[in-house]
C-alpha cells in the first residue's frame, strides 16, 4: 500500500539540536539539564512543604493539626478520583499531578498565607481599622494572590509539559488537582483551628464550631477552590488549541481565565458579608448552577475527543497500522475498559498495562493529527506521529486481540438476509464473513514514513 502523505514534511527542531548546519555543537549550561531543573523543583516543593507544616502547626497546635490533617484528607481521594476519570481518555502522566497537588499544597499554601497575613496587616496598620482589614483581605487581597499562585502550576505545566497539555481538559485536571492541593492545605489550617476554639470553649459534637466548619468545608463545598481554578486552567486549555499565528489570544485567554477565576473566588468569600443568609443565597444561586454547567462542559469535551478519535484514527487503517475495529474500540471508554479486562484474563496485568499504553498513544496519535489537519501542528509532528507510531508497533501483539474482541462484543448484530444471487437464484443466503481482517493482513513497515508502510 502506497498513499500520498496528508501534510507536508517540515523541518524536525531535532534534525538539527545544536543549531544551523556547520556550526559547532553547543553544549548545554549546567542549569539547563533536566536533572538539575528536577532536583531544584522537589527541592523549593520540599522546603516550602517543611514551611508551610511549621506554620499550620505553630497556628493550631500539634492536637489540632492531627485532628485537622484527618479531616481534611476525606474529600482528597474523591477529587483526584473525579479528575483522574476526567483525564481516562489521554491520561496524562502521573508525574504531572503529582507535582500539581504538591504546589498547591505546598508552594501555593505557603505564597497564600505570608501574602495574605502582610497584605491584612498592612491595611490594618494604614486605616486602624482591624475588621476592614479582615474583610478586604478576604474578598480582594485573598482571590489575587491565591489564584495567582494556583495559576503558576498550570502556567508550568504548560510551558514546560507542553507535550502534556494538548486541549481543555488537560487545562482542568491539572488546574483542579493543585486546586485539591490548596484547599487540603487550607482545611487543616481551619479545621485546627476550629478544633483549637472548642478545645478553649468546651465545644463538642455537633454544634461545635469543629462540626459547622467540616460541614461548611467539606460536606458543602469540596469543591469550591477546584471550581474557581479550573476557570483559568479552562483558559490556557483553549489557548492550547489556538494556532500559533494567534498569539495574543494565546495570551489573553489564560489572562482571561485567571481574572474570572478571582472574580468568582472574591464572590464566594464575600457571600458571608451579605447578611445572614448571603453566604446560602449565593451557594444555591451562583456555585451549584457553576458547578454544574462545567461539569456538563468538561463532559462534553470529554465526548467530543472520543469524536475525535474516531474520527482520525481511520486514515491509519487505510495506510495499514491499525486494524478496522480499532478505531471503533478506541472511541469507546466502554471498548476500552473490556479491552483491559480481555487482556487482564488472558495475559495478565503486564499485558492489561500494555493494552493501556497503547489506548493512550493511540489517542495522542488521533489528537496530533486533529491538530495538524487544523494547520495547529508544530514542526516536530513527523518526528512525533512517528515516535507514536513506532509506540504502538511495539504492543500491537498484545493490544489488537484485546481491540477486536472489545469491538465484537460492543458491535451490532447483523441479520444475514436472503438476498438473490448473481444470476436471479432466490433463496440464497448472505455469506458469512469475519468483521474484522486478521492481524497477518496488517504488515506495515515500523521504520518507514507512517503513511508509506
Amino acid at each position: 500500500m502506497d498513499t500520498s502523505r496528508p501534510y507536508p514534511t517540515q523541518p524536525s527542531a531535532a534534525a538539527h539540536p545544536a543549531g544551523p548546519p556547520g556550526r559547532a555543537p553547543r553544549h548545554a549550561h549546567w542549569w539547563q539539564r533536566p536533572w538539575v531543573r528536577c532536583g531544584a523543583l522537589i527541592t523549593l516543593l520540599a522546603l516550602s512543604g517543611l514551611v508551610i507544616l511549621g506554620l499550620v502547626r505553630e497556628q493550631t497546635g500539634t492536637e489540632g493539626f492531627l485532628v485537622g490533617l484527618g479531616l481534611a484528607v476525606l474529600p482528597v481521594p474523591l477529587l483526584i478520583a473525579a479528575f483522574r476519570w476526567l483525564d481516562r481518555v489521554e491520561p496524562g502522566p502521573w508525574r504531572n499531578l503529582a507535582f500539581s497537588f504538591a504546589w498547591g499544597a505546598c508552594a501555593a499554601a505557603l505564597m497564600a498565607i505570608v501574602a495574605n497575613s502582610f497584605a491584612t496587616q498592612w491595611i490594618a496598620a494604614e486605616t486602624a481599622d482591624p475588621s476592614r482589614a479582615d474583610t478586604l483581605g478576604a474578598t480582594v487581597i485573598a482571590p489575587v494572590v491565591e489564584e495567582s499562585a494556583k495559576a503558576a502550576a498550570v502556567l508550568l505545566v504548560f510551558l514546560f509539559r507542553r507535550r502534556d497539555f494538548t486541549g481543555i481538559l488537560d487545562g482542568v485536571v491539572i488546574a483542579g488537582v493543585t486546586a485539591t492541593g490548596f484547599a487540603f492545605t487550607e482545611n487543616i489550617l481551619y479545621l485546627g483551628n476550629a478544633f483549637g476554639t472548642d478545645q478553649l470553649t468546651g465545644g463538642s459534637g455537633v454544634s461545635s464550631v469543629t462540626a459547622a466548619t467540616f460541614f461548611v468545608r467539606v460536606v458543602m463545598s469540596p469543591f469550591a477552590h477546584p471550581l474557581f481554578t479550573v476557570l483559568t486552567g479552562i483558559g490556557f486549555g483553549v489557548s492550547a488549541l489556538a494556532t500559533e499565528r494567534r498569539r495574543l489570544w494565546r495570551v489573553l485567554l489564560p489572562l482571561g481565565g485567571l481574572l474570572l477565576a478571582m472574580g468568582v473566588h472574591a464572590l464566594w468569600n464575600g457571600s458571608s458579608a451579605l447578611g445572614e443568609y448571603g453566604f446560602f443565597a449565593v451557594y444555591a444561586a451562583f456555585m451549584v448552577p457553576s458547578f454544574c454547567l462545567l461539569t456538563w462542559l468538561v463532559v462534553w469535551t470529554r465526548q467530543r475527543e472520543l469524536r475525535t478519535v474516531r474520527t482520525e484514527l481511520p486514515a491509519y487503517v487505510v495506510a495499514g497500522w491499525l486494524t478496522p475495529a480499532q478505531p471503533f474500540a478506541l472511541g469507546s471508554m466502554r471498548a476500552r475498559r473490556l479491552a483491559r479486562r480481555y487482556a487482564r484474563r488472558h495475559g495478565g496485568r503486564a499485558t492489561a498495562r500494555a493494552v493501556a499504553r497503547y489506548e493512550a498513544y493511540a489517542t495522542s496519535l488521533a489528537f496530533l493529527r486533529h491538530r495538524a489537519r487544523r494547520g495547529r501542528a508544530g514542526t516536530d509532528f513527523a518526528a512525533r506521529e512517528g515516535e507514536l507510531l513506532r509506540e504502538l508497533w511495539r504492543r500491537r501483539d498484545a493490544a489488537r486481540p484485546a481491540l477486536e474482541q472489545a469491538a465484537r462484543a460492543l458491535a451490532p448484530p447483523v441479520p444475514h438476509w436472503p438476498v438473490y444471487g448473481a444470476y436471479g437464484r432466490p433463496g440464497a443466503a448472505t455469506p458469512a464473513y469475519a468483521p474484522y481482517p486478521a492481524h497477518s493482513a496488517y504488515r506495515p513497515n515500523p521504520h518507514a514514513y507512517p503513511y508509506r508502510p
